[in-house]
């Protein structure tokens, strides 16, 4: 998705200062909790999603389009937004916009083959009940995530995230980036978390009195630099500047944490202020 916007930025290469059009959208779904939601993000843009009490789905997008004239940001603008799909127990987020040549195909047949794949951003803010399983695709942008519990698979190409974990099945993989792993509670209340990053550096801050089984390693270049002392190796084994394998507390659910070349920090999570 980056590349053919990066295409298309050199073959419209001008001189001629871009205008821009932002908008805002919000659409709000009845949704209880324990169902999937489905959030596949824009190529460029931020995802911030947070759990609360409720059984709605609440989306708030900035749409963000830039062009050389104002005809041509007016059909960008146009096509540029998100779809929602949703049934008892499945929503479905999806951007759509010049990158998507079904989609123009569909809703705008006579959309010029020079404005394809031509730039743009959409920014969410997407609150979900707290026991929701969820699916996130991103591209390139922030990815913020706290107060979810449920099954979570996160694929993001590159991204400044921050990760605030309470209990699920979590399963992330990012491209390349900064990223931040909060572990909330002392006890993880479900199966495993396990986070890998391929290029960057990753922070893991996890709280007094951790009850886990733990690993860390660095697969290439980095190293580990571990400050949280509650942490033990297995037996017969030690821990070192690429792998640490062993457990806190009495053991309990897996947290896995995987950098491919980067640095991998482990530290002990403040308290909240009182």
């Amino acid at each position: 998705m980056l590349l053919s916007a990066n295409i298309f930025a050199q073959k419209h290469k001008t001189s001629k200062p871009l205008l821009k059009q932002t908008k805002f959208k919000t659409e709000k779904i009845d949704f209880g909790a324990g169902g999937t939601i489905t959030v596949t993000g824009a190529p460029s843009g931020s995802i911030q999603i947070e759990g609360w009490n409720k059984n709605e789905v609440e989306v708030n997008a900035e749409i963000i389009v830039k062009a050389t004239n104002e005809k041509d940001l007016n059909m960008i603008a146009a096509v540029c937004g998100f779809a929602i799909e949703d049934s008892l127990s499945q929503l479905r987020i999806t951007s759509v916009g010049t990158h998507d040549k079904k989609y123009l195909k569909k809703v705008a047949r006579k959309f010029p083959k020079r404005l394809r794949n031509a730039p743009f951003r959409i920014n969410y803010k997407i609150k979900v009940p707290i026991f929701s399983d969820l699916i996130i695709d991103g591209g390139q942008g922030d990815l913020n995530l706290a107060m979810v519990e449920g099954t979570m698979r996160i694929n993001f190409l590159k991204s400044n995230a921050k990760l605030n974990l309470i209990g699920g099945t979590v399963q992330a993989t990012i491209g390349a980036g900064n990223v931040d792993v909060t572990i909330a509670t002392r006890s993880w209340r479900g199966r495993f978390a396990e986070i890998q990053l391929a290029q960057g550096n990753l922070n893991v801050w996890l709280p007094q009195n951790l009850h886990a089984n733990f690993s860390a390693k660095v697969l290439r270049n980095g190293k580990i630099s571990n400050s949280y002392k509650m942490l033990k190796p297995k037996r017969r084994t030690k821990f070192t500047d690429k792998g640490m394998t062993g457990k806190a507390g009495n053991g309990g659910a897996d947290l896995s944490f995987t950098v491919g070349d980067g640095q991998l920090k482990i530290g002990n999570l403040k308290p909240a202020a009182k």
